[in-house]
């Protein structure tokens, strides 16, 4: 086992990593720049190493040297950053270090869409229907015929893209010159790489993906299923599994099993090692289609934690020593339902954009079956070079109806005040009918929210706004000051008669 291992990534997965770690007796090494400084994740780890600018996060030869100096046995890259680049995991090896993650030959494999959805398709498994090209920038005749020929709607989808980055939905041809421009931007941005493919739309559906862990041996398990079809600008806000859909229609307990098979035969396909995860789509008839398959450690990997009792984190250590897996397939048994929240910084009246600043005041939910992952604490600076996500709020219960109260109750609870947060949006989306039943699609947060305020928080809001209303006008109104009001005060000047 490693007694040293270098965190290269910030935020609520650094301080994920290492609280892990530091259970594992393994020593702890984070990075940091300027505006992280005070970060949790640099408090708690037993060194840091700070950086010069967030851009040193994605310096390869500069992280090789900095574990190199300091003497750490492994590099556990989170997710984001570094987590799925093959140059980084092959500089790694080459430099006698472990990366915790697949090897660099699978993470080249994987690395464009295209070759990736071929290999499925000509397995027999079911894919989307996507273009065989690859576009280029100044490719946009050949994308715009394409297009045509595959029908609108369309997606415009980055080759290397990931987390809902470099992605577009288009609807009518007229939108495609804009899409694609924004989706070039976007995926230069992000992945240094502009080249872009295109999937055939397929509208109303459910995102559905099942994590796996896998051995140097060949033996592979999965985890159960994760639904995240509740996407405001392609970027999931709640999650939940097991998946809502599979559980109240007609797709059966066998075509689940089913569809955790075909997840296992696309990991075995490209000999997946390590932790990852099989996206697929699935209809309401129930039919699925494969997506994209990532090998990296998941954001919304809590909600599998809490389903089975798992710590992903540990097992893609362990693996990555060389250990074989200590579960069975058998010994896999998801209890109970778990829902996750993504609350970011990001200000939903100016078109969800990145609102960094210092939080001046914080309250975290707690109690029975409640996980907060964060960085956040009163007085913290969210930086704005960074992904705008600030805490993950994960709830289980023992069913949906109680994960349902339990998630009401910790969003109640939580209070960030200083910066715009995502957290009134997911606050109104559980509240709604459809989350409630969950008879939610992809598409359901295109469409306006209905007010879904009860009437008691209505009632509330108007107190508080006539008393803050009286408190106005009574601002410039002459009064006495309460310490002159008190008896004593009044008996304490009044003369001898």
């Amino acid at each position: 086992m490693f007694t040293k291992l270098l965190i290269a990534n910030r935020g609520e997965i650094a301080l994920r990593i290492l609280r892990t770690c530091r259970q594992m007796g393994i020593y702890t090494v984070t990075l940091y720049d300027a505006a992280d400084r005070d970060s949790l994740h640099v408090r708690l780890a037993d060194e840091a190493i700070h950086l010069d600018s967030p851009a040193d996060f994605v310096e390869i030869p500069k992280m090789i040297r900095l574990a190199q100096e300091n003497g750490v046995d492994a590099i556990h890259p989170g997710y984001g950053f570094l987590a799925e680049r093959a140059d980084f995991a092959r500089a790694c090896r080459d430099a006698g270090l472990v990366f915790v993650g697949p090897s660099p030959e699978l993470l080249d494999e994987l690395s464009c869409k295209v070759p990736v959805l071929q290999k499925v398709r000509e397995a027999g498994i079911p894919t989307v229907e996507f273009s065989p090209h690859v576009f280029q920038p100044g490719d946009e005749d050949d994308l715009r015929e394409e297009a045509a020929r595959m029908g609108f709607p369309v997606v415009i989808k980055s080759c290397a893209g990931g987390r809902g980055r470099g992605a577009r939905f288009v609807r009518t041809p007229a939108g495609l010159p804009e899409a694609v421009r924004w989706a070039q931007r976007e995926a230069r941005t992000v992945y240094g790489d502009q080249s872009l493919y295109l999937e055939k739309a397929i509208e109303d559906v459910h995102q559905i993906n099942v994590p796996i862990l896998a051995d140097n041996q060949g033996t592979l398990l999965h985890l159960g299923e994760r639904e995240g079809s509740l996407q405001y600008s392609n970027r999931k806000v709640l999650e939940e599994s097991p998946s809502p859909h599979l559980t109240n229609t007609v797709f059966s307990q066998t075509n689940r099993a089913i569809l955790w098979q075909t997840a296992l035969a696309v990991a075995r396909l490209f000999g997946l090692q390590n932790a990852g995860a099989v996206e697929f789509l699935v209809d309401q008839t129930g039919n699925f289609y494969f997506s994209e398959i990532k090998a990296r450690l998941h954001t919304e990997h809590p909600l599998t934690e809490m389903c089975t009792g798992v710590d992903i984190v540990r097992e893609q250590i362990r693996l990555a020593a060389g250990e074989p897996l200590a579960l069975k397939q058998a010994d896999v048994l998801p209890k109970g339902w778990a829902m996750l929240a993504r609350v970011r910084a990001v200000d939903p009246w100016q078109d969800f954009l990145p609102s960094p600043g210092r939080l001046t005041q914080t309250r975290l939910p707690d109690g029975m079956g409640v996980r907060v992952d964060t960085y956040i604490y009163p007085g913290c600076n969210v930086p704005g070079d960074y992904d705008p996500l600030i805490a993950k709020i994960c709830v289980w219960g023992d069913d949906r109806a109680e994960c349902l109260g339990r998630l009401s109750v910790a969003l109640e609870e939580m209070k960030l005040s200083g910066i715009p947060t995502n957290l009134p949006l997911i606050q109104r989306v559980a509240r709604t009918e459809a989350f409630r039943d969950g008879l939610y699609t992809t598409s359901f947060l295109d469409d306006p929210l209905p007010n879904g305020i009860e009437y008691r928080t209505l009632r509330d809001m108007a107190a508080t706004a006539a008393l803050l209303y009286v408190r106005r006008r009574q601002t410039f109104t002459p009064s006495t000051p309460a310490r002159l009001e008190s008896g004593w005060h009044k008996h304490s000047r009044r003369l001898p008669e």
